[in-house]
């Protein structure tokens, strides 16, 4: 699924976001909410110190920012970890970490799967094609071995990258995977991300099945078995 431009989010929405990552957060970081109010009441506590020892009332307003700021950024690192925590031995956590990336990433969950749950998803960007597996790692690397085959006829010279999540060796661990998809060169432009994109579409509008025993739910029944076209 491409990614779709960004809709211009209201005051009140940002808000009510602002407030569900806090919520968060606090379930999923017992640490957070000491460490958010350390954040607020030292700087306040500092500049009322420093106002009645005889400094400037200028100095409320940078207190006050002093004390937002420092709020935002104990927010941003706690909120990051606390998601990384939730999203750890997810099945499919990595196309939903990476959609809310900073950047251009056009991301398809599940491109090549499993009835066991082992999934590829196909990410777009500036770097090129990245192919990101979850599962089980010797289902999974077959997985991106027939992707990579099923993708070369149709990327033509953009590079290709393929990682295995998880947290042995030569797997890339999902706190991880941000950071390292991030410091990708980029390899393509805008056009080429596009280009490539539109390619990509057209060939996984074919629909595949996935790999492996089907489910008992999943297979004919006997009288569908029977049923031919004459």
């Amino acid at each position: 699924m491409a990614t779709k431009p960004q809709e211009k989010v209201s005051f009140g929405e940002r808000l009510k976001q602002i407030g569900q990552v806090i919520k968060f957060t606090a379930q999923q970081d017992k640490l957070f909410v000491p460490l958010l109010a350390g954040a607020v009441l030292i700087p306040l506590a500092l500049t009322v110190l420093g106002i009645v020892l005889g400094l400037s009332l200028i100095y409320i307003p940078i207190g006050i920012m002093v004390a937002l700021l420092a709020a935002v950024v104990v927010l941003n690192l706690r909120s990051n970890t606390a998601m990384m925590n939730a999203a750890e031995g997810q099945p499919g956590a990595a196309p939903q970490l990476i959609e809310n990336m900073r950047g251009d990433w056009r991301v398809r969950p599940a491109a090549s799967s499993t009835t066991q749950f082992d999934m590829v998803h196909v990410v777009i960007g500036r770097p090129g094609v990245i192919l990101i597996g979850e599962g089980q790692p010797q289902r999974v690397r077959g997985l991106l071995g027939q992707e990579k085959k099923r993708l070369s006829k149709v990327i033509g010279n953009a590079p290709m990258f393929d990682y295995v999540i998880g947290n042995e060796e030569g797997q890339l661990p999902i706190r991880k995977m941000r950071t390292t998809l991030m410091r990708l060169p980029r390899n393509l432009n805008g056009k080429d991300v596009n280009a490539l994109d539109t390619r990509l579409g057209a060939l996984m509008a074919r629909p595949q099945m996935p790999k492996g025993a089907i489910p008992k739910n999943m297979r004919p029944t006997k009288g569908m078995r029977q049923q031919r076209p004459r």
